[in-house]
């Protein structure tokens, strides 16, 4: 993510390296009753109301959802980086009938998202795997299983996905069932947008981008297949969207609509 705010506790650390992962402290904070997740550092890596644990407090949290608009009954859902388990929580409350996986690396994130952030534990819906995100999308297991994939995958430096290689997200797309959709948190102002966002493209039959919220956090919208936009039907399932949940679907509309 690109939102800074400072830790209860400062760590210096460094970008682990590629499959020798060596994880800076989890930390956390607490303003205006809302709770921040770190990694030793200023950026926030997650957020949580305190009284409303399940709602995505973030505006990028919220337009991660934007797949909603494309798919209204979906059947498998899986989160790369896990955070503060905003998406996973907010994903399983609210698509009962969805299982629900989350996929993190480090189980420190894991431990402190069950014990500071009200993620629910597992069940037959849910599932939190320790893991690379890069072998689950490997897998062949998982190919085709998925209806929606939701990627957030930043590590103590904040510089950009740590997984963004067009071999990566073609990966990502032979996860998808058909019609599926891959919702990304990016970095708009830096230069690891331009490269994921060419590496997205090669993998994806089509990808839209939102506007930038927040102090640069830009989410693309990656389609497995090519989308209609009818702008009627799409406007008419975002007021379906807000009565249901209150998100903010009608903003996602005109950014998809306007960046098309």
């Amino acid at each position: 993510m690109l939102i800074k705010r400072k830790s209860i506790e400062q760590a210096e650390s460094s970008r682990r390296p590629a499959r020798k992962p060596k994880f800076a402290p989890v930390t956390l904070s607490e303003q205006d009753g809302v709770r921040y997740l770190h990694f030793g550092t200023e950026w926030v890596q997650g957020a949580m109301r305190i009284r409303k644990p399940d709602w995505p407090e973030l505006e990028y949290a919220q337009q991660m959802m934007a797949w909603m608009l494309f798919i209204d009954a979906p059947r498998a859902i899986a989160q790369l980086g896990l955070g503060a388990g905003t998406l996973t929580k907010f994903c399983y409350r609210q698509f009962p009938q969805a299982q629900v996986s989350a996929v993190e690396l480090n189980e420190a994130v894991i431990g402190i998202c069950a014990s500071m952030f009200k993620l629910p534990p597992e069940d037959a819906r849910l599932r939190v795997l320790q893991m690379d995100a890069l072998d689950f999308v490997d897998d062949p297991a998982n190919h085709g299983a998925f209806d929606v994939l939701q990627c957030d995958l930043y590590d103590a430096t904040a510089r950009g996905p740590v997984l963004d290689t067009p071999e990566f997200y073609q990966a990502c797309n032979d996860c998808l069932a058909e019609n599926g959709i891959m919702t990304v948190n990016l970095f708009g102002d830096h230069p690891s947008f331009a490269k994921n966002l060419k590496a997205m493209k090669f993998a994806f039959a089509h990808v839209i981008c939102l506007p930038e919220v927040h102090e640069g956090n830009v989410v693309a919208l990656c389609f497995r297949d090519r989308p209609q936009l009818d702008k009627d039907s799409l406007q008419a399932r975002a007021t379906q969207i807000v009565a249901a949940t209150r998100l903010p679907a009608k903003a996602w509309v005109k950014g998809l609509l306007a960046a098309s």
